[in-house]
């Protein structure tokens, strides 16, 4: 349970940096923010690569099941954030898509 725990801490540290450089990025290019805004997500952004390496799993699992909580995350960011609610659509497809996760990521495997 511990390496569960530890490797979803891992997850959602890297959805904060890809979310959160990509976001620093998208407001220097489409809302006028400082260069130094878009830098800065830049580096966040690099941050995201390192960590993800950190998983407990190969690359092709750790990224598959990254989509999952990428989906959470981008739609509570968009939320607390931006101040867009998800709609019932958003929480259906947000909920298939954790569920996907769970299963590539913590399924016993026999291998």
């Amino acid at each position: 349970m511990i390496v569960i725990l530890k490797s979803i801490s891992i997850f959602i540290l890297a959805g904060l940096c890809e979310i959160g450089g990509g976001y620093m990025i998208w407001l220097t290019l489409r809302e006028d923010k400082p260069w130094w805004v878009g830098a800065l997500g830049g580096l966040i952004l690099i941050g995201y690569g390192i960590v993800a390496t950190w998983q407990p799993a190969n690359f092709g699992r750790v990224y598959a099941a990254y989509g999952g909580i990428f989906i959470i995350m981008a739609l509570i960011w968009g939320w607390k954030v931006d101040g867009i609610v998800p709609d019932k659509y958003d929480l259906i497809g947000g909920a298939v898509a954790l569920l996907g996760m769970l299963i590539i990521m913590y399924a016993p495997r026999t291998s």
